[in-house]
């Protein structure tokens, strides 16, 4: 049985070689938390009770916490690539990583510290997300929201819900689903009875996508399993049946559910549901939004969602000009990623960048140089970064949509037994499926270096792998070895 962000899946890394990456500086303002420590000192109070002779401590001075957020060192001493590798040398030779095969890069000057078949195509698992949100950071305005609307059909009587690509709509009754800020199906339920209009009949139009709604290498039993359902345009918390659960049994029949609890909701007969298309021209009735792009990004991110991935994988297919499908948003990404100045070869996406294929191939180097060009300065003192080939981009938000270790998202779990020394320090995008695990993100080591890595391991057990992998971010954040 598997938990969280690990999918019933199998299969090996595939044997592939790329070419050599060109490192340029790029842009960052990177900050850490940290709460500073604070002592409660009690002196004792002279006066002594006339009875007993007990001394009384003295009401001791309030004291406020005061957590900051503050840059990264800039003069942290970058560890030597010997000193590192020696290091690493103890935890990177587990077997319990099976096939290995990751970098280490320097935060500051993006340089290589350390890395072990970087070219190696891996299976990803949920960091194929990393490309993803770079592409979508570097295709999408950071505000865009997704609209569902409801349209005058073709018939008497006849209402047409027409799928513009949101996974996040909530029938919740407190309008409260699984998805933060998701539009309500309430919304839309009161503005068409608003417009008067009589009704009979709704028709879900799912035109918006093409091509297979499952992708290649999809297992069907993840849907009752609850990591993904069969992508529509337009689905009620991405398709699950218990709304507010992570891993939900899913329908396998998103939009058609959809419709059908839209006729529920204005006392129609659910029997009065079917697929179809809207008329052109046709007169909209009611509209719903989703939240923005970066909300959408983060929630997606922390929690490895695999719908809500797949459906802006669509957004940023319409957005290069690809049709909306699984190879469109593969298409979409990898292009918008070598516009920016990024190596991809070794990548091989047969869904639209969630990760869950079994046949997804990428390179950690490729991997790793996403994240160190988001968390490399701006020599120019700016919010930002810039891509390999010098145009601006907003990639430094990726690191924010980062889960941290022992606290937040699919992390939230791991560092909390035995060497807690990461918690806190590593953030990451976490990737299991039954083979293959992956861990990309970055860490401040003790010398207040940020160093970025990305860590994959093929053909073990998650309950092996997994530990293994986060001992070799904690040693990144033990190192310092300057």
């Amino acid at each position: 049985m598997v938990g969280p962000d690990e999918k019933k899946i199998g299969g090996l890394a595939a044997k592939r070689r790329r070419r050599t990456w060109v490192l340029v500086s790029s842009l960052l303002v990177m900050v850490l938390i940290a709460a500073g420590s604070v002592a409660l000192i009690v002196k004792p109070w002279t006066e002594e009770f006339r009875h007993g002779g007990l001394t009384i401590a003295a009401q001791p001075t309030p004291v406020t916490a005061t957590p900051q957020v503050t840059p990264a060192p800039t003069d942290g001493p970058a560890p030597s690539k010997s000193g590192l590798a020696a290091a690493l040398a103890p935890v990177v030779g587990n077997p319990d990583l099976g096939i290995f095969a990751g970098m280490v890069s320097d935060g500051d000057t993006g340089e290589v510290l350390f890395s072990t078949d970087p070219d190696k195509p891996m299976i990803p698992a949920s960091n194929a997300k990393i490309l993803l949100t770079a592409a979508a950071l570097l295709a999408l305005p950071p505000d865009k929201r997704v609209t569902t609307k409801v349209v005058a059909g073709s018939a008497p009587n006849e209402l047409v819900l027409v799928g513009g690509g949101d996974p996040t709509l909530t029938a919740q009754p407190d309008g409260k689903g699984y998805y933060p800020n998701g539009p309500k199906l309430s919304d839309l339920v009161s503005r068409i009875k608003a417009s008067g209009r009589k009704v009979d009949t709704i028709v879900v139009d799912t035109s918006l996508y093409t091509g297979p709604s499952m992708a290649q290498g999809w297992d069907p039993v993840d849907i009752a399993g609850g990591s993904i359902a069969p992508i529509d345009p337009v689905m009620i918390d991405g398709g699950r049946l218990e709304p507010l659960k992570d891993y939900s049994p899913r329908t396998d029949k998103p939009a058609l559910a959809a419709g059908q609890r839209l006729a529920t909701e204005l006392g129609l007969d659910p029997a009065r549901v079917r697929l179809g298309t809207a008329p052109a021209g046709a007169v909209e009735v009611a509209s719903v939004q989703s939240a923005p792009l970066r909300d959408r990004l983060h929630d997606m991110m922390v929690h490895s969602d695999d719908v809500l991935a797949e459906t802006i994988g669509r957004e940023i297919a319409a957005a290069t000009g690809n049709e909306q499908s699984f190879a469109g948003a593969a298409t979409g990404i990898n292009t918008t990623l070598r516009a920016a100045g990024f190596d991809t070869t070794g990548v091989t996406l047969l869904d639209g960048g969630s990760g869950l294929s079994v046949d997804d191939r990428m390179p950690p180097s490729v991997l790793d140089r996403v994240i160190t060009v988001a968390a490399l300065p701006n020599d120019t003192g700016n919010q930002g970064n810039s891509t390999p080939n010098g145009a601006p981009a907003p990639l430094a938000a990726l690191l924010d949509y980062l889960p941290v270790a022992g606290a937040t998202g699919t992390l939230t779990d791991r560092y909390v037994d035995g060497d807690r020394a990461a918690a806190g320090w590593v953030r990451a995008k976490t990737g299991t499926l039954d083979v293959a695990s992956s861990l990309v993100g970055y860490v401040l080591d003790r010398d207040g270096r940020v160093l970025t890595f990305a860590l994959m391991s093929n053909d073990r057990l998650p309950g092996l792998s997994r530990p293994a992998l986060d001992a070799i971010a904690t040693t990144l954040r033990n190192c310092g070895c300057s």
